[in-house]
């Protein structure tokens, strides 16, 4: 079947028969549902992680929590993303005797497995921030954690943002495995409009063109919020 042959093809199932209402009611809400909410899921317990990472180790707590932290990310970084999708949903969730839908167990994974890169992305941002802002905040009689969240945490994520964008860009590209467990995404949508005449050739072009206008906009939505951020800090500065 030449092109104009496969092209009219897809346009009849995509485009005549609505296959592209489950594409983006089903597959795109998915993807964007497994993506956003597993880098929440990941800011949360990565910044956690990084500042436990960075916690003076005077005291026996501190060094516990960072041992626990350092298996936590090596397992998480140490695995394929397909492995723990597999392990939660196959051993996991039947051992623990509960029904965890494939949809909230992605999102659950991703979460847990982006808090592992984000934990070490906050880490980096969390070292950069000049020392001696930590040493003002104790100044003024901040306690250790206070200081953290209110001085040190939203500097550090001004100087990784980028670094988060990026992250948040291999999350939605990463979603592709989801059908692992029998999650519905954009592969999954496509791949049935191909299995429907066992033609993928345009289905699986129109996914790539998707996920490219995806990446596209998650990149310019970055740059205009490190331009923002670029703006106020100027304007404070210039206060």
């Amino acid at each position: 079947m030449d092109f104009a042959g496969k092209f009219q093809v897809f346009w009849e199932l995509f485009i005549e028969q609505g296959a592209w209402k489950r594409v983006l009611s089903v597959g795109l809400v998915n993807t964007l549902l497994i993506a956003v909410l597993g880098l929440l899921i990941g800011i949360v317990l990565g910044t956690l992680i990084g500042a436990v990472k960075v916690m003076p180790k005077y005291k026996l707590l501190p060094r516990i929590l960072d041992k626990i932290c350092s298996a936590y990310v090596g397992f998480f970084r140490g695995t394929p993303l397909v492995v723990q999708l597999l392990l939660t949903y196959y051993v996991l969730w039947p051992l623990m005797n509960v029904s965890v839908s494939s949809l909230y167990t992605a999102i659950i994974v991703f979460g847990l497995n982006s808090a592992a890169y984000v934990s070490e992305i906050m880490r980096g941002g969390l070292l950069s921030v000049d020392s001696g802002q930590m040493e003002a905040g104790r100044a003024l009689g901040l306690s250790y954690g206070s200081t953290m969240m209110q001085i040190i945490i939203p500097q550090a994520i001004k100087n990784i943002l980028p670094t988060l964008g990026n992250e948040f860009i291999a999350l939605i590209k990463d979603t592709s495995v989801v059908s692992f467990v029998a999650a519905v995404d954009l592969y999954k949508t496509f791949t049935e409009i191909g299995n429907v005449r066992y033609e993928y050739f345009m289905p699986y072009i129109a996914m790539a063109l998707v996920y490219m206008v995806l990446v596209a906009l998650i990149t310019l939505g970055v740059k205009l919020m490190e331009r923002s951020l670029r703006k106020s800090d100027r304007n404070s500065q210039s206060l």
